[in-house]
């Protein structure tokens, strides 16, 4: 690192005294604890449980359950290595902050602005999804004329007090919320035989379709890949804590919490689906793994009751993307990680953030109308992996931000990573793994690739930022 020592000291007085330059002070408090509960508590549950689960089932069979309890794992430890540098610190930039304070402002620059483009990405893949549902409704319709509403609507809520923002994504969670645990209560009385016409299936589509691995440990590794990019989002809660009015409070509880609800959303309800059905019942392919096991159940209008659940799924994931990418932007602005105009907060928001991620995603959206197999496809392509690149940056600057704050603040550990640094090890040892298992896929190489190179170039830049900033320190403190 070519820090100069003043920059260095700096940086670590400000990670253990919280007033570093992205204190989150500029920002509104707007935030209730009952938004970041449901904040926390709905970022586990998204489209890619509803619709992505599906792929995972094909290529896994009933281990797929397995899958979603190793990456389950994998991700909690991750969560609670980023709750507790955001309990000491919180920032509106959360892990960027955090990068920048312990590794470098290289480390801070290059994770912030992926996180960034991931976000605006996705926004654009989420409108487009939420589309796409809305077109089965309304067949005359087209694709981006519901684009162009959702994106109004959401620019327009996160333009307003942040507030509005936390209302949002509190009802779309406990919509999610109430949806996934009637499918598990529902679930639950037919594996025991219990809801009228049901019998209990026992581990007969356990076992008895090809076994617990029917496609052995390479479907395995496949439902495992496909498992771990369904956990995405759940950073969120992070950044949106640096503006609540109680952020250590926020942040600790939805760390402390996150274990059973990654068990009893994702773990949970894959092992429903398995045990009710087969596998590789063919209503899984067409319909969806959700939609097929109320179907068997004989739900009325399962298929669009879920349609309404996945279409609220996307339209929050959109909702959410847009604030967290705003926010991510404004923090490395306001850290001088960018163009210094988008770091204007009026009434508490950074609407110029708010505007320029906004239409980043919209052209995104039209780029994938006009050029959807080259230039959207390598838009995707670039973020593909880039939560495994935020995942990995954020073990190692808690591996070097824990001894730190050891050092010089320890009253600030109110949430502790367990068995430090063993776990945090594990956790680094683990993503690697998944990046091995991506190369083995030509899909995922490409991806990793695309992202690799994006990743490369971002590190580059904030190399080269970082030693003319050190360079220019030097110069002003010479006699």
């Amino acid at each position: 690192m070519n820090r100069t020592p003043s920059s260095a000291a700096r940086e670590q007085a400000d990670a253990v005294q919280g007033a570093g330059p992205d204190s989150g002070s500029t920002l509104s408090n707007g935030l209730k604890q009952r938004h970041l509960s449901m904040i926390a508590l709905g970022g586990v549950i998204g489209a890619g449980l509803f619709v992505g689960s599906r792929e995972g089932i094909a290529a896994a069979g009933p281990s797929i359950v397995l899958a979603y309890a190793v990456s389950g794992a994998l991700v909690m430890l991750i969560m609670r290595m980023l709750g507790e540098m955001a309990a000491a610190n919180p920032a509106s930039g959360s892990f960027s902050v955090h990068a920048e304070r312990s590794i470098g402002s290289w480390a801070g620059f290059t994770v912030g602005w992926m996180f960034t483009a991931l976000l605006c990405v996705a926004v654009a893949a989420e409108a487009l999804g939420a589309a796409d549902v809305m077109i089965q409704w309304f067949p005359g319709t087209q694709p981006w004329m519901w684009v162009l509403l959702f994106m109004v609507i959401f620019t327009g809520t996160n333009l307003a007090a942040v507030s509005n923002f936390g209302e949002f994504e509190f009802w779309f969670a406990a919509l999610k919320v109430a949806a996934i645990g009637i499918f598990l209560v529902l679930g639950l009385l037919a594996i025991f035989g219990v809801l009228p016409g049901t019998q209990a299936p026992g581990t007969a589509h356990l076992t008895g379709d090809g076994g617990f691995l029917p496609k052995g440990v390479d479907g395995l590794m496949v439902g495992l890949l496909a498992s771990v990019f369904a956990y995405g989002g759940l950073e969120t809660v992070t950044i949106a804590a640096a503006e609540s009015k109680d952020p250590v409070r926020g942040v600790a509880s939805a760390v402390r919490t996150a274990m059973w609800r990654i068990a009893l959303f994702y773990v949970g309800s894959m092992a429903v689906i398995v045990t009710v059905i087969p596998w590789n019942d063919s209503s899984i392919a067409k319909s969806g793994p959700y939609v097929a096991v109320l179907d068997y159940l004989k739900i009325p209008a399962a298929g669009q009751i879920m349609n309404v659940v996945i279409l609220v799924a996307l339209l929050s994931a959109m909702n959410a993307n847009l604030y967290g990418s705003s926010r991510m932007a404004f923090s490395l602005t306001a850290r001088g990680q960018g163009p210094a105009f988008l770091a204007k907060v009026s009434g508490g928001v950074p609407r110029r953030a708010v505007l320029m991620c906004s239409a980043f995603g919209f052209v995104a959206v039209l780029l994938s109308i006009l050029w959807p197999d080259t230039v959207f496809q390598w838009l995707l392509n670039m973020v593909g992996a880039a939560v495994l690149v935020v995942w990995g940056f954020i073990a190692a600057a808690q591996l070097r931000m824990r001894r730190l704050l050891e050092r010089e603040a320890p009253e600030k550990l109110v949430v502790k990573m367990w068995a430090f640094p063993v776990l945090t090890w594990v956790a680094l040892a683990g993503i690697a793994a998944v990046l091995l298992l991506m190369l083995r896929d030509e899909n995922q190489r490409l991806q990793l690739l695309f992202t690799g190179g994006f990743g490369i170039v971002l590190t580059l830049v904030g190399l080269a930022r970082q030693r003319a900033l050190g360079r220019a320190g030097a110069g002003a403190t010479k006699p």
